[in-house]
């Protein structure tokens, strides 16, 4: 219980430090690419059925060879239900953080409706009898609906498990005082934790029950276990839980897969397609000009700027995990890196005081000084910055033919 709690507290202070970071300072200029390039083994199609498929091998010798400087444990290119391209180990399950929110929108999905064990876009949280503590919400806030806490537009700013750094995002976004209800986005931990209350009460099952039998199973998932999911909760600010989920590359290409099919195995709907379509047609604007360009039921859609064509989401962790689906070109991309090494380093020198963004500056400048830069944990561990991770995703879309 006491390695639990703290592991739990430590990713807190992690989120605090690091998803700030990513999104709101621009890493401070931080954009240069020093890192020693490992040595990876990548698993490819030949040269023809590789183009075949629509990719450019040189392209993605490009994109590799840049992966090969980050500290990438996984990646994998999967298009008409080929892998193009991967290395790393297909079935290590990773702590996929934040990638947990598109999971919790599948089975969501399946059992949105009217009735015993349904859950209605339009309920309230006052329908569903959904309070907080210390203090709790106001009539106002109690007008929230379902549809809203998966839009990220309740307005609500309240602290959150598992939240971390978002704080400082969401009191810019939302300030302090009361909203009306679908008026104001922000990405927001509580909406998404609430969600996974309201989930667990009107179905009766947990999370972990739900994503097994109701996806993992039908999906043909190889490693995921009920064991695989475990809760984040601050019972002195919230009574909501964050149930995070420990995933591998070859599962989260499975899941990525089920929506690239519209929800559909062997002819039978695992997810309404209608849920799918619901991404892009009930999206909100972020106010972004990058891959996080909008916001749609727990999934991120990127911008037209970014080179990704029209259709295409994704779903985004800490540490850049990621599962990108791309109907247009047939294809689902998974981005794992483990940020195990990372903490091991990062909490004792966060607990020894100081400003934990300046601990994490002072850890990725370290990595690109001359004396470091070839170390394990250098080439191997260290965090993957916001502006490396679209400089992968850029070469990947310059390699598509």
């Amino acid at each position: 219980m006491r390695t639990a709690a703290k592991f739990a507290v430590g990713l807190v202070v992690l989120a605090a430090c690091t998803t700030a970071y990513l999104f709101a300072t621009g890493e401070r200029g931080l954009s240069a690419r020093d890192g020693q390039a490992r040595t990876l083994v990548v698993s490819r199609l030949s040269a023809g059925e590789t183009t075949g498929l629509g990719w450019s091998p040189e392209g993605l010798d490009a994109a590799f060879e840049f992966a090969a400087s980050l500290s990438t444990d996984a990646l994998a290119i999967v298009t008409g239900g080929r892998t193009v391209a991967s290395f790393g180990d297909p079935g290590r399950a990773y702590d996929i953080h934040s990638i947990r929110k598109a999971l919790l929108s599948a089975i969501l999905g399946q059992h949105i409706g009217t009735g015993h064990g349904r859950i209605s876009l339009a309920d309230t949280l006052s329908d569903l009898n959904i309070d907080e503590v210390p203090r709790p919400l106001t009539a106002l806030q109690k007008t929230a609906t379902v549809r809203h806490l998966l839009r990220s537009v309740s307005g609500i700013n309240r602290p959150a498990a598992g939240e971390g750094g978002l704080t400082a995002e969401k009191n810019r976004l939302l300030g302090k005082g009361e909203n009306t209800p679908g008026t104001k986005w922000a990405y927001n931990n509580w909406d998404y934790n609430v969600l996974t209350t309201i989930f667990e009460r009107r179905t009766g099952l947990t999370v972990a029950e739900a994503f097994l039998n109701g996806i993992a199973r039908p999906a043909g998932m190889q490693e995921f276990t009920k064991g695989a999911v475990r809760y984040m909760e601050e019972s002195k600010v919230s009574r909501h839980r964050a149930a995070a989920f420990e995933m591998s590359t070859r599962d989260l290409v499975r899941f990525g897969q089920l929506y690239l099919d519209r929800g559909r195995i062997g002819g039978r709907e695992v997810i309404p397609a209608g849920w799918i379509d619901r991404i892009h047609e009930d999206m909100t604007p972020t106010g972004r000009n990058d891959l996080r360009w909008g916001h749609g039921y727990l999934w991120w859609v990127p911008g037209p700027d970014t080179g990704l064509p029209k259709g295409t989401y994704w779903a985004w962790g800490l540490g850049n995990q990621a599962v990108f689906v791309i109907p247009a070109w047939d294809t689902v991309i998974v981005h794992q890196a483990d940020t195990t090494e990372f903490r091991k380093r990062f909490f004792p020198a966060a607990e020894r005081g100081g400003d934990a963004e300046a601990v994490l500056l002072k850890m990725i400048r370290d990595c690109r000084g001359r004396d470091n830069r070839g170390s394990e944990y250098c080439v191997e561990h260290r965090f993957i910055t916001r502006r490396e991770f679209d400089g992968l995703i850029a070469r990947i879309v310059d390699a598509r033919l």
